[in-house]
């Protein structure tokens, strides 16, 4: 046994276990490298299908047709990928991942009867989103759990960082269904605008996360291929002020394009992250610096007690809190309108300005001891009743 200088034969003893257990688990994660690979091919497949299977749906059959096929043949060789992936990792660590799985392979099992109902179109595009979305969520959970026993700070951080880019892609995925959905149909409703306005929302907060665990040639990398363009930024805005003129399903098409490029731009950002984490997991095995404490050093800070799952959950709490936030927006801008609609009303029946219809809702609703809303919405009801005299 090597002695260290100025520490006990039990203390360097101790050093050199831990040298040992941080060896083991950096082994297990380069091996687990081809399983988050495999997962994220999957997980690409299932968005592509997902894409393919909303134009269908909305077009009744007229578009991507062939998409869809391909999609699905492409998804179903890269899930007879990943069982043997699975298999080849067990015993995995700790019994949750299994569970991940576990959930994962049955969510899977309803793939041939959702597939069934889009040919047959017999499911609503919304619905048949819902459900990929569903399946991709239990894929994609599998992950972080996977990093669990992580304790060293830079792996941790580029584990962090995958996962986030994998989250942030997944809402992107979302984003051009959505958009499909609305531009292949010819209209967006309330619903699935603020859905639409959530989903840019999140991958934005996801991809920030992304970005500050990543190197510079990183984020180079992400501003020069994965930001969305401008014709994307100005299909953004169509979707979620107007709606868009009929063209037999060019713009879907064009929308579709543009959206499934900047995909194919994140899932090569992915392959790249995924290529730096086990860069890093293999620098790490081959070292042999021994952790030793000097004076002042807290070894605390350089592993903090398994790093990932807090951020993880951190981030899911932020985006919840956002979600929160975006509805409660939703709302206020709603009653919004219903004042306005009621303002306009009163201006056009009773001739007042913008600032006296305002005063006369407000006097109504202090009277009535009711919300400024409720009184417009009653407004609203009964207007077409109303036998009011124009001011002479």
């Amino acid at each position: 046994m090597t002695i260290v200088a100025g520490k006990s034969p039990g203390a360097t003893e101790w050093f050199q276990r831990a040298k040992v257990k941080r060896h083991e688990q950096l082994s297990r994660l380069a091996q687990l490298g081809a399983l988050v690979n495999g997962i994220s091919r999957v997980v690409h497949m299932l968005q592509c299908e997902r894409g393919a299977s909303n134009v269908w749906l909305c077009s009744q059959g007229m578009l991507y047709a062939p998409e869809c096929k391909a999609s699905r043949a492409l998804v179903d060789e890269q899930l007879a990928a990943l069982h043997p992936l699975l298999n080849a990792q067990f015993p995995l660590p700790g019994s949750t991942v299994c569970e991940r799985i576990a959930n994962a392979l049955q969510s899977l099992e309803s793939l041939s009867a959702l597939r069934d109902g889009v040919t047959k179109q017999n499911i609503p595009a919304p619905q048949a989103m819902e459900h990929y979305s569903r399946m991709l969520r239990h894929v994609l959970s599998i992950v972080p759990q996977l990093s669990d026993s992580i304790d060293d700070p830079q792996i941790a951080g580029r584990f962090v960082a995958l996962y986030s880019l994998m989250q942030g892609k997944e809402l992107v995925g979302q984003e051009r269904a959505l958009g499909a959905i609305g531009f292949t149909r010819g209209f967006f409703d309330d619903e699935t605008r603020q859905r639409l306005v959530d989903r840019i929302d999140g991958q934005q907060a996801c991809f920030d996360v992304f970005l500050s665990h990543s190197s510079a040639d990183v984020q180079e990398m992400f501003t020069h291929g994965c930001l969305p363009v401008l014709e994307i930024e100005q299909l953004r805005r169509e979707a979620c002020t107007r709606q868009p003129a009929a063209d037999d399903g060019d713009t879907a098409l064009r929308w579709f394009a543009l959206q499934t490029a900047r995909l194919e731009h994140l899932r090569t950002l992915e392959e790249v992250a995924i290529a730096d984490l086990m860069t890093a997991v293999e620098a790490r095995r081959h070292s042999e610096t021994l952790y030793v404490a000097d004076e002042g050093d807290d070894l605390l800070t350089r592993f903090p007690d398994k790093p990932l799952l807090p951020l993880v959950r951190q981030q899911a709490r932020e985006i919840e809190q956002l979600s929160r936030q975006l509805a409660s927006l939703r709302d206020t801008l709603e009653e919004r309108k219903i004042i306005d609609k009621a303002k306009s009303v009163l201006m056009a029946h009773r001739q007042l300005s913008e600032e006296q219809a305002w005063t006369a809702l407000r006097k109504m609703a202090m009277d009535k001891n009711q919300r400024m809303v409720d009184i417009a919405r009653a407004l609203l009801t009964v207007k077409t009743l109303w036998q009011l005299t124009p001011r002479e």
